[in-house]
């Protein structure tokens, strides 16, 4: 049975990784073999320098979701790759890091500094994150995706992942936006900006006011996305939004993805992406299917 999956030339042993902030940066997983089964890794965001994130409340769980506004709290690229990389890199599972920049300069900066760096599989570009207080993201407008991805294809050494965000119009635009500059994936789709009230308080419950919405509630939405860009572009894409199990997996898979990010379920089950493996396993295996290539984009019209 082959389940490896290829996004530009890094190969990955299977389609299974996690969603950006929803590991940590595995800290806690660095003895478990297991972990060692996953195609991917992707770490917490890491911008130019350290951010304490936003102030809390950060987290509230909603019916069949959560919603956070950490604020991409991290030790900076140069505390990342001294307290971080190390450990990250010692596990054996290739890493995709997932970056921000506050510039196109900074996104260069921290590109270039993990260009030296071992373990890296592919890159990251979190150009959707809803809760840094921008009135526009990167993610939500196609010149500016257009001219940050070609600029960091420049100097960039490994394989470009362009992170969407599903706040727009139409994600399809961006995601072509993002393949004519030399993108060599999409990820999507990022949390949908949502937000609660404490009626009592009459505030919001978040301290950020307003946060990303994430977990089972999405995840209809998150398919059919994904589906839409499949059939738009030519490379591949990686999917997640509320996959909890290999059922939900296989939603993202058979509607085009190359890939899969298990996120707001590792709050829940730590262990939900070696379940979802298993699961896609078992699934091929009933249908006698004996290469992930089966699965990916085999929805019936």
């Amino acid at each position: 049975m082959n389940l490896s999956v290829k996004i530009g030339n890094a190969t990955f042993a299977n389609p299974v990784t996690v969603a950006s902030g929803t590991f940590g940066h595995a800290e806690k997983y660095y003895n478990l073999e297991e972990v060692k089964k996953l195609g991917a890794l992707v770490p917490k965001t890491v911008t130019r320098h350290a951010q304490t994130g936003n102030p809390p409340a950060r987290i509230i769980e909603t019916a069949s979701g959560m919603l956070n506004a950490i604020g991409i709290e991290n030790p900076g690229i140069d505390g990342f790759m001294a307290q971080k990389l190390p450990s990250l890199q010692k596990i054996g599972v290739p890493l995709m890091v997932s970056i921000l920049g506050h510039t196109d300069d900074e996104f260069v900066q921290i590109v270039e500094k993990l260009n030296g760096q071992s373990g890296i599989a592919a890159l990251e570009l979190n150009l959707s994150c809803p809760n840094l207080g921008h009135k526009v993201l990167v993610a939500q407008d196609p010149q500016a995706i257009s001219r940050l991805v070609k600029r960091i294809k420049r100097v960039a050494k490994f394989p470009i992942v362009t992170k969407l965000s599903p706040n727009v119009t139409d994600i399809s635009e961006m995601a072509l936006a993002a393949q004519d500059a030399g993108a060599d994936a999409v990820s999507l789709v990022n949390t949908f900006t949502a937000m609660v009230i404490d009626i009592e308080k009459r505030r919001s419950v978040l301290g950020n006011v307003t946060g990303g919405l994430s977990g089972p509630a999405i995840r209809p939405i998150a398919v059919q996305m994904v589906y839409r860009v499949a059939r738009r572009v030519k490379i591949p894409v990686v999917g997640m939004g509320g996959i909890m199990t290999a059922k939900d997996a296989l939603e993202f898979l058979i509607a085009g993805a190359t890939m899969v990010a298990v996120g707001t379920a590792n709050f829940v089950n730590p262990r939900a992406p070696l379940d979802v493996l298993e699961g896609i396993k078992e699934y091929m295996k009933k249908y006698k299917m004996k290469d992930i290539k089966e699965v990916i984009g085999s929805i019936h019209l």
